[in-house]
């Protein structure tokens, strides 16, 4: 019996032994192999694990390696699905009502036509496929655009959605750069307040060279705070290809950002500072090469073999590059400027009535975090990370605002999309550490910061509501004011709530912080917006219905196969019947269609017309290459009278429009498109196609037995 007992007890000991060395181990915490205490078998003595061994009291990483631990933890499934459903949300939205916005800007969309059309149009970033001119920008988002129209064909879907998923992906970076250094909530945060940045919302559906630009200029960013972290060259290098890449989508602007990106590295990047000044070299290196090698071609191949480059007085990028897109804009001394300007001057430019309901919103609250997390990481070591994200995006945030603000060249208000990057992650980031700092028992610290920066946005959101209460959102403003005031206040007595009504009082500041951009995010959707120049919000956000024209500002191209949005009229007359004017691009008729596409194939410009936009609307209806005399505003010297006449005498340009309207010294100066209108005016017959007055550069009027012929017109 006593052999029994012992045989089944130690059947009971051998399978608990077994169960024992089934159960999955848990992983060891990745510091603790370069633990050099050792370990005690007894459980007795054993320290209590701690709840959080990354984070410190405030719930911050107490280290580099222990932030990048935290960093790389999975994702949730919670952290996974709310992430997706921000970025299709974000795509949602911008992808709603998106044809109404036509060709958009027709004179990068002609552009974009050319470059489907022909290799070399595409690699100039000319704006016919006959390579006369070039537009006033460097070629890079050109790129994007025209293979989407050699894959889908030109129309509104094929120019404009690239750009959203620009945008789209600019989201996507955000997030992981707030996720990275203050956790999921943080980038939810950010991720949000770009999406319904009004400014943003506007250009991410629109086909202005400014969607890659800020998309590069973030990635930009976000490869120097993994530099920074890592202290690696690859990521310096590769933040020096990026800004490369955003120089060749709008030129000098791409630099504002470029200082602050090497002194922090410069300054908090862990590793030797021979190591960081050989780095730096290096991703200064890249930049050169990324950016230069297409400068280089141009500037190297004679001026025969390319076409002249837009927007200069030269024939020179170096010259368009340094001139009019570069230091002109800064000083005011612009050759060949033309359109208006969007404000003088100011220290408060970016608050003023026409910039402010564009980007503003948040400033305010991103400056108080900014300053707040200067301050209580004023005594961190010099490798912090924190800090030197917040040194990364807050000094981007004051130069480029501080550029645009003081700038006494061109300046329009969508510019300021550029600061919108920066203006959401310090936001999610802020608002996220401030509430830590809440739950770490810091609670005086935390609650003036969330509740100050709560009050700023409702306080400024209520001023910004209140400038178009006679055209929109006349309650709203009182609701943000309440709401936000409440909740300000609320968040400082957090300790004293009940814990269930803690996150009503948060997710209230968040409303209260998000409801004007969002409302202005809205009324940008809802209506269309085409032309040179563009403001968001409802109509008479920024001194006038959308900007300058009529709803979301000129009227789009009711062209064939593209749906406008809007009927008003535009610069150069009714919609639908207009040649265009400086900043707009008219839809020929039927009529000027047709006679236009009437044996193509035998000239090399069916027509010529003064300035880019007259040009566009001909090329964009009638799908042949059509010559932009003087360029955008008719202001450079390109082609010459006498090339021009050459041109004519070889009788490749068909006809010459003589029915566009504009400014500058070129149209209706002293300038060359001035010359070359006059010598055509007196030498060639006039010829009336749908109300438009057109001149046939294959009958001079020696030739014609009456100088004019007038056709019938049908509208």
């Amino acid at each position: 019996m006593a052999t029994d007992t012992t045989s089944a007890d130690r059947r009971v000991l051998d399978r608990a032994r077994r169960l024992l060395d089934e159960r999955p181990r848990r992983r060891r915490h990745p510091t603790s192999r370069h633990d050099p205490t050792p370990t005690s078998p007894s459980p007795a003595i054993s320290p209590p694990p701690s709840p959080h061994p990354t984070e410190a009291k405030d719930g911050t990483p107490t280290s580099p390696r222990e932030r990048r631990v935290g960093e790389t933890r999975s994702w949730s499934v919670g952290e996974r699905l709310s992430l997706a459903a921000l970025l299709v949300g974000t795509l949602g939205f911008w992808l709603y009502g998106l044809d109404a916005n036509g060709y958009g800007n027709s004179f990068y969309a002609a552009a974009a036509q050319a470059g489907s059309q022909s290799w070399s149009a595409m690699f100039f970033g000319s704006s016919d496929a006959a390579n006369a001119i070039t537009v006033d920008k460097p070629p890079a988002s050109l790129w994007v655009m025209a293979l989407s129209v050699r894959l889908f064909g030109l129309n509104s879907w094929a120019l404009l959605v690239p750009e959203v998923l620009m945008g789209v992906a600019t989201v996507a970076l955000v997030y992981g750069c707030a996720r990275r250094h203050a956790g999921h909530v943080a980038g939810l945060v950010a991720g949000l307040v770009l999406a319904v940045t009004p400014v943003a919302t506007l250009m991410f559906r629109f086909d202005n060279p400014d969607a890659l630009l800020v998309l590069l200029l973030t990635a930009a960013t976000a490869a120097a705070l993994r530099a920074v972290e890592k202290a690696s060259g690859r990521w310096v290098v590769l933040a020096g290809v990026l800004l490369g890449f955003a120089f060749l989508t709008k030129t000098l602007q791409a630099f504002l950002v470029l200082p602050v990106l090497g002194l922090v590295y410069l300054v908090c990047a862990p590793t030797t500072l021979s190591k960081r000044l050989a780095h730096s070299l290096a991703g200064a290196l890249a930049l050169v090469v990324s950016g230069g090698w297409w400068v280089a071609i141009v500037e190297l191949l004679p001026d025969s073999a390319r076409p002249y480059i837009g927007g200069s007085q030269t024939n020179s990028f170096l010259d368009l590059t340094f001139g009019y897109n570069g230091l002109g804009r800064l000083s005011g001394d612009e050759a060949g400027s033309a359109g208006p300007n969007s404000g003088t001057e100011s220290i408060v430019r970016l608050f003023s009535s026409s910039v402010g309901g564009q980007i503003s919103w948040l400033i305010p609250s991103a400056l108080v975090f900014l300053v707040v997390g200067l301050w209580a990481t004023g005594r961190s070591p010099r490798t912090d990370l924190r800090r030197a994200s917040l040194l990364l995006w807050g000094g981007s945030l004051v130069v480029t605002g501080l550029v645009f603000s003081l700038m006494a060249g061109i300046f329009h208000e969508y510019y300021t999309i550029a600061l919108a990057p920066a203006v959401a992650v310090l936001v999610g980031t802020g608002a996220v550490d401030a509430w830590r700092r809440v739950r770490a028992q810091e609670r005086r610290w935390g609650s003036v910061t969330l509740s100050v920066a709560t009050a700023a946005a409702a306080v400024w959101g209520f001023v910004l509501l209140t400038r178009v209460a006679d055209q929109a959102y006349g309650t709203l403003r009182y609701v943000v004011l309440a709401v936000g005031g409440a909740c300000a206040l609320l968040l400082l007595v957090t300790e004293r709530m009940h814990r269930r009504l803690v996150p009503v009082v948060l997710a209230g500041a968040l409303l209260a912080s998000l409801a004007g951009p969002t409302a202005f995010s809205i009324s940008t959707v809802s209506q269309g917006y085409s032309g040179s120049i563009v403001t968001a919000g409802p109509a008479g956000a920024a001194g006038g219905p959308g900007g300058m024209n009529g709803p979301g500002g000129f009227p789009p191209p009711q062209t064939q196969g593209t749906t406008g949005a809007t009927s008003a009229t535009g610069a150069g007359g009714p919609t639908g019947r207009s040649l265009g004017g400086l900043l707009e691009a008219g839809t020929p008729g039927d009529e000027v269609v047709a006679a236009l596409q009437e044996e193509a194939d035998a000239y090399t410009w069916v027509a010529a017309a003064v300035g880019s936009q007259n040009s566009a609307g001909l090329q964009l209806a009638s799908g042949e290459p059509v010559m932009a005399v003087g360029g955008f505003n008719g202001s450079d010297p390109s082609p010459t009278l006498a090339q021009f006449q050459q041109y004519v005498a070889e009788g490749s340009i068909h006809y010459f429009a003589g029915s566009g309207q504009g400014a500058g010294p070129g149209i209706g100066g002293n300038g060359t498109a001035a010359q070359i209108t006059s010598w055509v005016t007196e030498n060639f017959t006039a010829v009336t196609l749908d109300g438009s007055t057109f001149y046939d550069l294959t009958r001079p009027v020696a030739d014609s037995a009456t100088s004019t012929t007038t056709a019938t017109t049908t509208n």
